[in-house]
């Protein structure tokens, strides 16, 4: 009798402890269940089909220098570039990542455009570490009416190739034509360390970097296609470090691998670009899969809807995987477009678990 009675103690006990330990209902985001299992090694993350964890966010940290141009100086300094990570308050250790870069016809733009905020939460809040880069843009240069090309590639030194910079003034007609052609290289050199280091500090975020997207929106895009299609060493090795300095923060020996790619409204030119100064061609049947969401309307001339439709052509011609969804009717920057009731979040959501074969719970 006594067995009996302690035995049935002890099971109460244990329910109680159960209760009070989560197994009561609770539906509210803090409370999401977490799995305390540990993760098999080289296992696809895990990530959520809706919203269920947290987002925590650490802005502003510097993830480079570059040199820049400023008013108060005759020859370039060194500027910090910066990034805010997003990341879900879970206790994964294997998180996917996706990296944005935003647009603004690399004249200007910023890493906090509520868009882009929106969507890091979107994604974070499903276990991604969601990072939005800021990079050099033509704001960082001054250029003064008159002045020759002797005095022009000086200048200029560090901040883009020679070879770049003698083509950029051969094809261009305006001043503002000019920066904008220097600014897209600086671009291209400030995403590419980015990632790496996002590849140097994936321990401090618990990110699987076999599983690395990157995405863009118009000259963020036109950057994303250039990052995911070139080779390691282009837009990296054109520049000396005697030339540019701060290319030593740049986490120099880190190397990445691009998985997936997720372009709105952007273009070619980049690579069309380097193909020209360089005499390369940079598109080959290993470049990532590619998501593209582009508006039938779009009158910007840098990003018409046919840039779109060529990039399609290319892939479909290497035997790459790409999804393009035509947003019928959309202009430029066509954040709110829905396709047969999916959000841009939403559909890249879909493309990305199942062409990375993600495990969505």
């Amino acid at each position: 009798m006594f067995d009996k009675a302690l035995l049935l103690v002890c099971y109460i006990l244990f329910f109680v402890f159960l209760t009070g330990c989560g197994g009561g209902s609770n539906d509210s985001i803090e409370s999401s269940p977490i799995s305390l299992e540990p993760e098999p090694d080289n296992a696809p993350p895990a990530v959520r089909a809706q919203s269920a964890y947290l987002t925590l966010v650490d802005e502003d940290i510097t993830y480079a220098n570059g040199l820049s141009h400023n008013e108060a100086s005759s020859t370039s300094v060194a500027i910090p570039l910066k990034l805010d990570v997003y990341y879900p308050e879970n206790n994964s250790t294997n998180r996917p990542v996706f990296m944005f870069i935003h647009g603004g016809g690399f004249t200007g733009g910023t890493k906090t455009k509520p868009e882009i905020i929106d969507m890091a939460g979107y994604y974070a809040s499903r276990g991604w570490v969601f990072i939005s880069i800021d990079y050099r843009t033509a704001e960082e240069l001054i250029t003064t009416q008159g002045t020759s090309q002797e005095a022009l590639l000086s200048h200029y030194k560090g901040l883009a190739p020679q070879e770049w910079i003698q083509h950029a003034l051969q094809g261009v007609e305006t001043i503002k034509q000019f920066e904008q052609a220097i600014a897209m290289y600086m671009a291209q050199r400030d995403a590419k360390a980015a990632l790496r280091w996002i590849v140097a500090n994936k321990d401090t975020y618990n990110i699987n970097t076999d599983y690395i997207t990157v995405g863009g929106a118009s000259a963020g895009a036109i950057t994303t296609v250039a990052l995911g299609i070139s080779n390691i060493e282009d837009f990296r090795d054109e520049i000396s470090i005697s030339d540019d300095p701060t290319l030593t923060t740049t986490n120099l020996a880190k190397t990445y691998k691009v998985n997936s790619m997720v372009y709105f409204w952007g273009s070619n030119v980049k690579i069309e670009l380097f193909n020209e100064i360089y005499g390369s061609n940079l598109y080959d049947s290993n470049d990532p899969e590619l998501f593209l969401a582009h508006g039938t309307k779009d009158m910007n001339p840098s990003t018409p809807y046919s840039e779109a439709t060529e990039l399609e052509e290319i892939y479909d011609s290497l035997g790459i995987y790409n999804e393009l969804v035509t947003l019928e009717g959309a202009g430029h920057g066509a954040w709110d477009a829905m396709v047969e009731g999916k959000s841009l979040s939403e559909m890249t959501f879909d493309f990305i678990v199942k062409r990375q074969s993600l495990t969505v719970e």
